[in-house]
């Protein structure tokens, strides 16, 4: 699980200063198991098939194939719940029947709609993003302790009327890190290269497309999203090799970077969230920006 090359640096004072005003809590969640901190996934059954991963810093969630026919239309995007305690708690926030709003632990204010959302990809031709459906089969390898760790497999989905494509992929969030690793491996029938674009959704909570922040030389896109009332604020951020940029850009929907990927090839990006009320003390733009552009990723494929 070692693809932080370094152990992050302590939380600067910029990030520790000051207690955020947390939303009303609308009633307690049952009691945890335990208070220890720990990493967790979970395939919500209850829920059509959503699968819930977390750790001590942050909460993500993928939908599964059930959902695309309840509540249409239903995509591949990742969703970012704010979190503000050490342990596992969006399974018990998402049994509750309302996990967007606040019971004491966090909540989910981000609204992924039809974009990619926290870090969500697919393939760039003729001037547009074609994208899958749901994941349709997972497999969770580690379900809980010191990584949250599963794949999923995405069907195969057309881009335009020249090929197909479909994907396997799987996500690593060990603790200490707002970092999930994703290892992408999109297999096609055809030979010819692929551009891949991995997005963060640009009109995902409050009002406006948020703040984005661009750095090539590190393969960072971040992104500071607007206050969202009583809410706060969500923060994203994505991580690629810089050696396989082939260009950064925006469709409708999202800020995009893209990058040349072979067909049946592996590789490694970083997708990272933190909400500004929560776990991380990620209060300012600056702060989150610093934290993002500094951890030191590994895009090294795992054996």
């Amino acid at each position: 699980m070692a693809f932080l090359l370094a152990v992050a640096p302590a939380m600067p004072a910029a990030q520790e200063a000051g207690t955020p005003d947390m939303p009303a809590v609308a009633g307690p969640l049952p009691p945890p198991p335990d208070r220890e901190a720990q990493a967790a996934v979970v395939r919500a059954d209850y829920r059509y098939d959503d699968l819930l991963w977390e750790n001590d810093r942050t909460a993500h969630r993928i939908y599964g194939h059930a959902l695309e026919a309840a509540e249409p239309p239903s995509g591949s995007g990742i969703d970012s719940w704010g979190k503000n305690v050490r342990w596992p708690f969006a399974d018990r926030q998402l049994r509750s029947g309302d996990q967007h709003s606040y019971r004491g632990e966090g909540l989910d204010f981000y609204n992924v709609g039809s974009t990619r959302g926290a870090g969500g990809l697919g393939i760039w031709h003729d001037n547009k993003l074609w994208t899958s459906r749901n994941y349709v089969r997972h497999r969770i390898l580690s379900a809980s302790g010191q990584a949250a760790d599963f794949t999923v497999d995405y069907a195969p989905w057309p881009v335009d009327v020249d090929r197909k494509v479909w994907e396997t992929r799987r996500f690593t969030l060990p603790l200490g890190t707002h970092f999930t690793r994703m290892v992408s491996t999109i297999s096609s029938d055809s030979d010819e290269p692929l551009l891949v674009g991995i997005g963060i959704g640009k009109r995902t909570t409050g009002q406006g497309a948020g703040e984005l922040t661009v750095d090539r030389a590190k393969g960072l896109l971040s992104w500071w999203g607007p206050a969202d009332g009583d809410h706060g604020r969500m923060a994203i951020a994505i991580r690629v090799d810089p050696a396989m940029i082939a260009e950064i850009r925006a469709d409708a929907d999202n800020q995009l970077v893209l990058l040349r990927v072979a067909p049946g090839k592996p590789f490694v990006y970083f997708s990272g969230s933190a909400w500004d009320k929560g776990q991380g003390g990620f209060r300012t733009r600056q702060a989150w920006n610093a934290y993002a552009a500094g951890e030191k990723l590994d895009f090294g494929v795992p054996r």
